[in-house]
């Protein structure tokens, strides 16, 4: 594995929080962004985060990733939920990336989407990794600084779940244009989506709403729509918060079948589509 190191990384009317840009004027005082790597550009990054795990937050992350590329659009994943990686298991990549000039190069799709992970990068893809934050946070600046990822209309940022580390290690050091957050139907996600868009809001990062997974499974003998999780709240949260709901996503057991196998980019859901049109407008 690349050995890991710490290392950094006109018109305004200053409401940062309701603009996209990702000028110098974003940064809070005493923030520096951590440089690409020298010929590389990505024009967009979105972050895709969660209050919590298993809400399906890598899933979404994936089906953007595909819905970009099949639009034409030069697209990548860099995988910051370090030590829970599970992008590459949904490509079906096996193979580990290597190095050349001192820079990482990523792993590649068939579809073309460039992805960086721990996954990548480890010998054998069961073993842990057992890093302190401040490791955790510097493994994400290398993925930003150190990877060879050339010419990049769209990023898509996999941030794991919460507001730690690695959340403000992403706001701050990455020129984020906005987050979507994933979510469930639950009523106990309210208080942890908001304190998603609360943390978004502190750091100027514009939140473009929210995606609800899980929302309903329609039974394949009747064809009747059933609420697995009870009745969604996610319509309330994002009143609360004045935030957009951009997709509610069904329980389909062959989309699962086919994150399982390795085959996210044989998957089509038409909703992802209304989720990246929101993303292409910033």
């Amino acid at each position: 594995m690349a050995e890991i190191s710490e290392k950094n990384a006109s018109n305004c009317d200053n409401a940062c929080s309701s603009c996209s840009s990702n000028c110098d004027s974003r940064k809070a005082p005493g923030i520096e962004r951590s440089p690409l790597a020298e010929g590389s550009t990505v024009k967009r990054v979105i972050g895709v985060v969660s209050g919590k795990g298993g809400v399906g937050k890598s899933l979404v992350t994936s089906l953007l990733a595909v819905e970009s590329a099949r639009n034409g659009l030069q697209t990548a994943i860099l995988d910051a939920d370090v030590t829970g990686p599970s992008i590459p298991h949904s490509f079906g990549l096996d193979e580990n990336t290597y190095a050349i000039n001192n820079l990482i190069q990523p792993a590649e799709s068939s579809g073309g989407i460039k992805i960086i992970s721990t996954n990548v990068l480890l010998e054998n893809k069961t073993d842990p990794v057992l890093w302190r934050g401040p490791i955790v946070a510097s493994a994400v600046k290398q993925f930003w600084s150190e990877v060879n990822w050339g010419d990049i209309d769209v990023m898509f940022v996999d941030m794991p779940p919460g507001t730690g580390d690695v959340a403000l290690t992403v706001f701050q050091s990455l020129p984020i244009s906005g987050i979507v957050i994933v979510t469930t139907p639950q009523d106990m996600v309210g208080m942890i989506v908001s304190k998603a868009i609360h943390m978004a809001n502190s750091m100027s990062v514009p939140v473009l709403g929210l995606v609800e997974n899980m929302a309903s499974f329609r039974c394949p003998d009747c064809g009747s729509m059933h609420n697995i999780f009870g009745e969604s709240h996610v319509q309330e949260v994002c009143d609360e918060n004045m935030v957009e709901l951009l997709a509610s996503l069904p329980i389909d057991p062959q989309i699962t079948a086919a994150v399982d196998t390795g085959r996210v980019e044989q998957v089509n859901v038409p909703q992802i589509g209304l989720v990246l049109d929101k993303i292409l407008k910033l």
